[in-house]
Order: C-alpha cells, then sequence, then structure tokens
C-alpha cells in the first residue's frame, strides 16, 4: 500500500527528531575522505562520455572531407610500475589514435602524413581542432592523432600512466610507425609532426629522439623548459608532475629528471629536420620565457630552424588556432612551410582558397 501523504511527512518529522550521533573530527576527515575519492572517480567516468561524445562529433565535423577512424595500438611499457612483479607488469601500454584520411586520397596514391599530438597535461584530442583538421585534409595529408598515455577519457588507470616528456613521445612515434606499416598510401619519406603546447614538446622530442624519422616539424607555443615552468606555475600545477604515480618527485628534488624532459635542455639531439617554432609574447599558459630559452639553446648548439616571436597577439596561448583573420593567415604561414617539406597534393596558396578548400564554398 502506498503511504499517505500525511504519513509520509510524519515520518519525516520523525527522522528530523532522531538524534544524530556526533562524530569524531579523524571520522569526519574519513567520510570527507571518501566522498574526495568518489568524486575524483566521477569525474574520471565524466571524462569517458566526454570523449565518447567527441568521437561521435568527429564523424559528425569531418565525415564529409576525411575518411575517420580509431585505431588501437601500443607504446613501450610504462616507465615505472606499481608492482614491476605482478602479472601483466612490463606489457606495452595500450592506446588509442585518431586517423583522417582524405576523402579525395587515391588507392593507388602516396600522400605525406602528420603526426598530431595534442596538449595538456592530461588532455585529449578533442574536435577544438576540426578547423585544422579540415584545413589539412583539404591540402591532401593523412593525420594520425594518437591518444597518448596520460590523455584523459579513458579511465584511472590509463590517465595516471602518464610520462610527460618521456614515453608519450615515444607513443607518437609508434602512431607513426603503425600508419607507415599498415597503410601503403603514407609515404614514408613525406613525413612530419606538428603540434601546440604539450604537443609541441612532443613534436620537438621526436625530432631530437628521432631524427631521421621525420622530414618536417611544427612546434606552436610549445613548452620548453619544465624546470622554469615548475617556477612561474602554481603549486596545484607543481603537484601534477611530483604525484607518485608521474615522475614522484619535485624539480628541486631532481632536477636532472625535469631536465630529461625539457626540449630547451636537449637540443643538442637535433639533427637536419626542418622546424618551425611560433611562440606569443602575450601567452597566458606557456610563457615566452620558456620559449625564448629554446631558441637561444638552439643557436648556441648551431642548429638550423625558422621561427618567429609573435608581438602580443589578440588569443594568448591560442593565438594561431582561432578562427580569426590573423590565425588563419598565420597557420598559412605554417602550412607553406610543411608543404615546402612534405609536398602534399593540394597546398594552399592564400586565405581564400585555404577557406574555400576547407569548407568546400
Amino acid at each position: 500500500m502506498m503511504l499517505t501523504r500525511k504519513f509520509f511527512l510524519l515520518l519525516i518529522g520523525l527522522f528530523a527528531l532522531t538524534p544524530v550521533k556526533p562524530q569524531s573530527v579523524e571520522e569526519l576527515k574519513n567520510e570527507i575522505g571518501r566522498l574526495s575519492e568518489r568524486i575524483q572517480e566521477l569525474s574520471y567516468q565524466f571524462d569517458i562520455i566526454n570523449k565518447n561524445i567527441d568521437d561521435v562529433l568527429w564523424f559528425h565535423k569531418v565525415g564529409d572531407v576525411a575518411f575517420v577512424d580509431k585505431v588501437y595500438i601500443y607504446g613501450p611499457p610504462k616507465w615505472k610500475e606499481e608492482n614491476p612483479t605482478a602479472q601483466g607488469a612490463g606489457n606495452p601500454v595500450k592506446f588509442w589514435s585518431y586517423i583522417f584520411i582524405p576523402r579525395s586520397a587515391e588507392p593507388d596514391g602516396k600522400y605525406p602524413l602528420l603526426v598530431f599530438p595534442h596538449g595538456g597535461v592530461h588532455g585529449d584530442f578533442t574536435t577544438y581542432y576540426t578547423h585544422i583538421v579540415r584545413e589539412l585534409m583539404a591540402q591532401g595529408y593523412i593525420v594520425i592523432a594518437p591518444e597518448y598515455r596520460g590523455s584523459t577519457g579513458y579511465g584511472r588507470s590509463f590517465q595516471q600512466s602518464i610520462d610527460y616528456g618521456g614515453l608519450e613521445v615515444e607513443d607518437a612515434k609508434a602512431s607513426r610507425d603503425y600508419m607507415i606499416e599498415n597503410f601503403d598510401i603514407v609515404d614514408k619519406n613525406r613525413v612530419g609532426i606538428i603540434g601546440w603546447s604539450h604537443g609541441g614538446l612532443i613534436a620537438l622530442m621526436n625530432i631530437f629522439d628521432h631524427p631521421d624519422d621525420y622530414q618536417a616539424a611544427f612546434a606552436g607555443v610549445p613548452v620548453s623548459d619544465v624546470i622554469a615552468r615548475m617556477g612561474y606555475k602554481t603549486q596545484d600545477y607543481r603537484d601534477l608532475y611530483s604525484a607518485e604515480h608521474h615522475i614522484g618527485q619535485t624539480a628541486y628534488e631532481n632536477v636532472n629528471e625535469y631536465r630529461r624532459r625539457s626540449p630547451a635542455w636537449n637540443t643538442h639531439k637535433m639533427k637536419n629536420t626542418p622546424l618551425l617554432i611560433h611562440t606569443n609574447t602575450i601567452d597566458d599558459d606557456v610563457n615566452v620565457l620558456e620559449v625564448e630559452h629554446l631558441i637561444k639553446s638552439l643557436k648556441a648548439d648551431g642548429k638550423k630552424f625558422d621561427y618567429e616571436i609573435f608581438q602580443a597577439v589578440p588569443g594568448g596561448h591560442s593565438f594561431d588556432r582561432m578562427d580569426t583573420r590573423e590565425a588563419i593567415e598565420i597557420r598559412i604561414d605554417i602550412y607553406k612551410f610543411l608543404a615546402k617539406n612534405l609536398n602534399p597534393p593540394d597546398p594552399i596558396s592564400g586565405k581564400r582558397s585555404l577557406r574555400k578548400a576547407a569548407y568546400r564554398f
């Protein structure tokens, strides 16, 4: 029998009058800890939902110009194992990668490949990059975007397998190798790598560690000096790196580990890969001082490269990824640099042709 409204209200009143057993401070702390853990776990679940939505959106937003796929591949084993003797310890880290192939591609043709790692300490390849992918499709590039270890949208365990500036670099390289091994239409002699922010760091470290495997690289507002970064960022940001599942130490405790992960301290490894670097004096994420250190280090090591330090361009960290006239014109310069070294079938000649080709109007 259903309770009457009156009886239901009576029960609520009795419950409200029932004395609650007081909790000690320690019990309250434990309860708060359990709630915090639950909230954190829910955040991983929301990330998974967001990623599933983005997967659908990719087909919707670029499916008219690209064949879209998502492949499950692997990179090296974890840098640190929680239990090195546990079952499965030492196995390769498995991760997903987006593939975009221009619908204009001929099955018996050969096309240049761009490896496109996303940014963020913990991030993923979202439809934020829709316009750029469309622009690349219009030029005839094949693109692979690795969701390397530490990316969001795949649960706690995968996110905490992060190895910032370390083996995630090898995950990007593994995605390059996968495309060459599995797609005959990819020209192994025309492979580039591009990325902004943390993706720019991955692009730089790839050409430093694998200089013979890339014929061009673009690094936009790249994280360049993780040591300097620890100095001007907040404590919450520093805690991301010193977490036990990540580096596990602060820059003060192990400065060499942070140096190992910083492009500005690894420029001596660069060979002859054509490289373009962009930065912005009003970048609100990667302070221009980091990229200036990178540029000075490359020059000190006698390396040949191209760069531009943009002066207070609106947009800050995103200044050349936006849809503004100035951002589009800057991207055209990026595309011209890539085309000079990768020879895509339909290089862009100007802003009008870029928008017309990318959006088919």
